[in-house]
């Protein structure tokens, strides 16, 4: 029903902002990242899903059409809903959420309120196949670049490389993301050996 919301923030809580559209004021529930990045009096658009439910119809809200695709992807979870998906791109951006179910980490996705370690995993065989890491790492890169970060797609090359070797995506992306940890910096070839041994550890 709603695409968008553009308008005058007028009120900002722990769950929710308020826009002033026009002088119409729409209570917004939004992830705990959006609130702590408006402020009121501020001039914002925030990308909106209307739930509609016997007892209540409320509006969701997100800085980008991103989130907003990640948290439709949560709502298709069997026993996730609004406040549950909301619950996890609270604590996990988009960005973050596709690495973390691309990488088996149900830990990370279970931090969100609510969540426990069987729905995280529940989380993670839903979603997986509808996820690709070639996508994750080119919107990470795009996200990147918007916020001024310089991003070397190194990592996305590397994991390629492993993959290309016949270990699967979420092996490759843990040993690599572990070895640039170990080592920030190091160029494709030598990220490719350090995740190696990763592997054969």
């Amino acid at each position: 029903m709603y695409a968008y919301i553009t308008g005058t923030v007028a009120e900002v809580t722990e769950e929710t902002v308020v826009i002033d559209n026009h002088g119409i004021g729409y209570r917004i529930f939004v992830p705990a990242g959006v609130a702590d990045s408006v402020s009121v009096g501020s001039e914002e658009r925030l990308y909106t899903f209307f739930s509609v439910r016997e007892d209540a119809m409320q509006l969701f809200g997100f800085l980008s059409k991103d989130d907003l695709e990640m948290f439709r992807l949560l709502l298709g979870v069997s026993g996730i809903g609004p406040r549950g998906a909301l619950g996890i791109l609270s604590v996990l951006n988009a960005d973050d959420l596709r690495f973390a179910v691309l990488s088996d980490d149900a830990a990370g996705i279970s931090k969100a309120p609510g969540i426990g370690k069987k729905t995280a995993q529940k989380v993670i065989l839903e979603l997986k196949d509808k996820l690709d890491l070639a996508d994750a790492f080119e919107k990470k890169q795009e996200h990147a670049q918007q916020g001024s970060v310089k991003e070397t797609g190194t990592e996305s090359e590397a994991v390629m490389a492993l993959t290309a070797l016949g270990y699967s995506n979420s092996e490759a992306f843990r040993a690599v993301r572990s070895a640039e940890e170990k080592e920030p910096g190091t160029d494709t070839e030598g990220l490719i050996r350090l995740a190696l041994k990763e592997l054969y550890r």
